[in-house]
């Protein structure tokens, strides 16, 4: 079926075949035979801002690699950037209430600063949330940490960590999940529309450019990862894959958050698992 503008409004078979393993190669999503019409409607846009008449076109410039930010674009319209301020709570709570005291006590304080990750980190809600939790425990007790704590946030998508290094947010985003206590602590406000992270939450954080496929040796070993919501987009063969390495990212004992509705699959050799009432968390064995 054409529109007025005589483009046709999705793909046949062979196109979408064509599409979804360039997406599988680029980043590893693993799209399912009926996301056709999703893909329809998230690609639309981009056929009308490169003109581009047909979807076998838009596969056609993908494949010749010569625009990377149409290659990036595409990547940033398939990838479901959902999230929101402290995500299912439990896991910062239990990084303030349980992982940030045994890492502060005083045999643990010439072990180096303690390393977070989080890895498909999106525009930024998730680390800064991090971050404010780390802050909060800091003023707890009375203003010093006894080891520095370091925070990098990556994601695959340049676009949404340009807006995450940002760390500007409108209404709508900052009140998914930030009490109003917060939001007047950790940000400033400087037009009607607009919140800002501070700096001595902003500071706290590396953001990194980052594929979960690609090796991890650049960055470092970590304390705990956040590494959720994202595993689903793959398939079974690459989750496992990518749960080996992030095993291997961790030091002795360290302690991986995943999404409310991931689990470990083929890696759970790998993981004792852990209940944190209402989660699970995983320690690396």
């Amino acid at each position: 079926m054409t529109n007025a503008a005589g483009k046709r409004d999705n793909f046949d078979q062979a196109e979408f075949d064509h599409f979804r393993q360039f997406l599988q190669e680029a980043c590893g999503i693993a799209l399912g035979d009926n996301k056709q019409y999703l893909v329809s409607n998230r690609i639309r846009r981009l056929l009308e801002e490169y003109k581009l008449s047909s979807f076998s076109d838009l596969v056609r410039a993908l494949k010749q690699n010569s625009n990377r930010r149409l290659k990036e674009q595409v990547i940033d319209v398939m990838t479901t950037n959902e999230t929101f301020w402290f995500r299912d709570t439990y896991p910062f709570e239990y990084l303030h209430n349980q992982l940030l005291p045994q890492w502060m006590q005083s045999e643990n304080r010439m072990a180096g600063p303690v390393r977070i990750w989080s890895a498909a980190c999106s525009s930024g809600q998730e680390p800064y949330s991090i971050s404010m939790m780390v802050e909060e425990f800091r003023r707890q007790r009375m203003g010093a940490l006894a080891r520095p704590v370091h925070v990098v946030a990556t994601d695959l998508s340049s676009l949404v960590l340009d807006q995450a290094r940002r760390g500007e947010y409108d209404r709508l985003s900052v009140v998914r999940g930030l009490s109003p206590e917060r939001l007047a602590r950790y940000f400033d406000n400087p037009t009607e529309n607009v919140w800002r992270v501070k700096p001595i939450i902003r500071d706290r954080i590396e953001f990194k450019a980052w594929n979960l496929l690609d090796s991890y040796a650049g960055l470092g070993k970590f304390d705990v990862v956040f590494c959720r919501n994202v595993l689903i987009y793959f398939n079974a063969e690459l989750k496992q894959r990518i749960l080996e390495k992030i095993h291997g990212s961790l030091k002795p004992g360290g302690v991986l958050f995943l999404g409310s509705s991931e689990g470990l699959g083929g890696a759970a050799r790998l993981f004792e698992m852990v209940r944190c009432e209402p989660g699970i968390l995983y320690r690396a064995r």
